[in-house]
């Protein structure tokens, strides 16, 4: 290890110690060897080869002695054995500005948290506003923190990537003239819940200048490269973006080309060749001659194929359905009609009732399911049962004035570590609807939490199972469980999967929207609101379920406000 390299790891353990929470004066000792190691002109290897670490001030005989072992081996047990006894996220949660050991310790030791995946998470849901030395304002300084940090991930959840995408098609439309049509592209236009960069295509018969004029956006951090139809660059929210244009007559294949996953892109070049014409972003070529499409329809109609929408480019099936005409009639906003889990100022959320309320009927949804956190959420406000009492008498005073709307009285009731539920049967009756969800004890084997998920599931006041596998996306994997067995009791017991919309969630997975559709499984699409904006992640949640092939048949809260209400009843 060179000199860097051994101030650096000594840094390291101190800010482990600190997190171990040793005494003071041990992380100093590492701290201060550091620095001195910093002020010290003569080189490592020479301090270490002729035994002259002791004669640098700050550092001890037992520094001095992992010093070496660091320099003449490249390890350090003592420093390797640290890391094991620290959460890795903890030291990550570091480079959030502001946030210091101390503080890191309390999030670890009050909330659980690990990751800053999960520190994110749990500022959106405000769980840190009631834990001592924190509040809103420290909240607020840790989310704008994690977004720095964010910028320098590589990886981008789909709600920030498509925001960044969407934004700069706006500046592309007011800045840049010459552009015939503009689309966004690749993963972003397919959905995928992580994506690394934003791919655009656009059509123009300028093609040199637009891409003169892409590169010098005043969201263009640094270019990547640059040619005549095509640039690369870092924007400055920190995600790259690759820009393509292509001519008019062009368009309609580019688009296709840089939609497509390379498997589905693949798939479709076989099956084109087998018809004798040749695919690239180009055209579609029959003996070098174009097969002129004026959009995508007409591409797909030429290789005897339905229109497959981008969602679904993934060569999972799609090509060989719509081949035989049998592709889904996919999802759309205009078919969900009402939505559950939400939280309010009861529990988590920031807004009161009536305004969660008013701002989804604003939507022109027909019903809302007020959804807080039960009793064992403490970290989260928890409703004790006077609390819900309290709640439920607002809620009645609501429908009370409501014609041809309704809000229903719902609980996120937490899925204790045996499987029962948090409230007695006798409480959980008088809901209008009980989401049952995982909050605690995520490091069970697949086997006990597949058991716990399915006890749950056999009680007979749920109605539905949230976030079934507790992802966090780019911050911590779902617990193990064994889905199909889940999906298999969701069928006996009548019970929904929530897909939930959240975009640090997502959660059911898309890939597993298929199975239960196939096994007549209800999904339904609940946005975890915890204020009025939470509201609009339903976006992401449709998203996905048209990712996952969903149709209006196969989700819960596309039924009226009458079928839901007779839905509810019989549950």
């Amino acid at each position: 290890m060179n000199k860097k390299q051994v101030i650096d790891v000594l840094n390291e353990i101190g800010l482990l110690l600190e997190l171990k929470e040793e005494l003071p004066f041990k992380a100093r000792a590492y701290y201060n060897a550091a620095r001195a190691l910093e002020l010290e002109d003569a080189d490592i290897d020479e301090l270490v080869s002729q035994n002259k670490l002791r004669q640098v001030k700050g550092i001890g005989e037992a520094i001095a002695k992992k010093i070496t072992e660091l320099v003449t081996t490249g390890h350090l047990e003592y420093y390797e054995r640290l890391k094991k006894e620290v959460p890795p996220g903890l030291i990550e949660m570091l480079k959030i500005p502001g946030l210091g050991p101390k503080r890191i310790q309390t999030l670890y030791k009050k909330l659980g948290i690990t990751t800053i995946g999960e520190l994110e998470y749990a500022c959106i849901e405000n769980r840190l506003l009631e834990l001592e030395g924190f509040g809103k304002r420290t909240q607020e300084k840790i989310l704008k923190g994690i977004e720095y940090v964010k910028r320098y991930q590589g990886q981008f959840l789909y709600s920030d990537a498509k925001a960044a995408a969407e934004q700069l098609l706006i500046e592309i439309g007011d800045v840049i003239d010459g552009i015939s049509v503009i689309s966004i592209a690749g993963g972003i236009r397919r959905c995928k819940e992580i994506t690394k960069d934003i791919d655009i295509v656009a059509a123009s018969e300028n093609q040199q200048e637009v891409i003169d004029a892409f590169v010098a956006l005043p969201s263009v951090e640094s270019i990547i490269a640059s040619g005549d139809t095509k640039a690369s660059v870092h924007l400055r929210s920190g995600i790259n973006t690759d820009l393509r244009v292509v001519s008019n007559l062009q368009y309609p294949y580019a688009l296709h080309h840089f939609t497509g996953s390379k498997e589905h892109n693949t798939a479709m070049r076989h099956r084109a060749k087998r018809m004798g014409i040749k695919i690239n972003e180009y055209g579609l070529f029959k003996n070098e001659e174009l097969i002129k499409c004026s959009d995508e329809h007409d591409f797909f109609k030429a290789l005897g194929l339905q229109y497959i929408p981008p969602e679904i480019r993934e060569n999972m099936g799609e090509i060989e359905a719509a081949e035989e005409g049998k592709l889904p009639d996919l999802l759309k906003s205009s078919d969900i009609k009402g939505i559950f889990h939400v939280h309010t100022a009861y529990s988590d959320g920031s807004a009161t009732i009536t305004d969660m309320v008013n701002a989804a009927f604003a939507k022109g949804y027909e019903y809302i399911g007020i959804s807080d956190h039960s009793q064992s959420a403490f970290y989260a406000g928890g409703l004790k049962p006077e609390a819900l009492m309290r709640q439920w008498r607002e809620i009645d005073e609501l429908n009370e004035s409501l014609r041809a709307r309704k809000v229903f009285k719902g609980i996120e009731c937490d899925i204790l570590l045996d499987g029962s539920l948090d409230y007695d049967d006798e409480l959980l009756s008088k809901f209008d609807f009980v989401i049952a969800s995982v909050h605690s004890h995520f490091n069970l084997s697949k086997e006990q939490m597949t058991a716990r998920i399915l006890r749950a599931i056999a009680n007979p006041y749920v109605t539905m199972i949230g976030h079934v596998s507790g992802r966090l996306l780019l911050a911590r994997q779902g617990y193990e469980c064994d889905m199909d067995a889940i999906i298999e009791a969701c069928i006996e017991y009548g019970v929904a999967l929530e897909l939930n919309a959240n975009p640090h969630r997502l959660d059911l997975d898309w890939r597993y929207c298929g199975l239960a559709k196939s096994k007549g499984v209800k999904i339904v699409i609940n946005p975890d609101a915890h204020n009025v904006d939470g509201l609009n992640d339903m976006e992401y949640g449709i998203g996905i379920a048209r990712k996952g092939w969903l149709e209006a048949k196969d989700v819960l809260n596309s039924m009226n406000l009458d079928e839901i209400i007779a839905y509810l009843a019989a549950r």
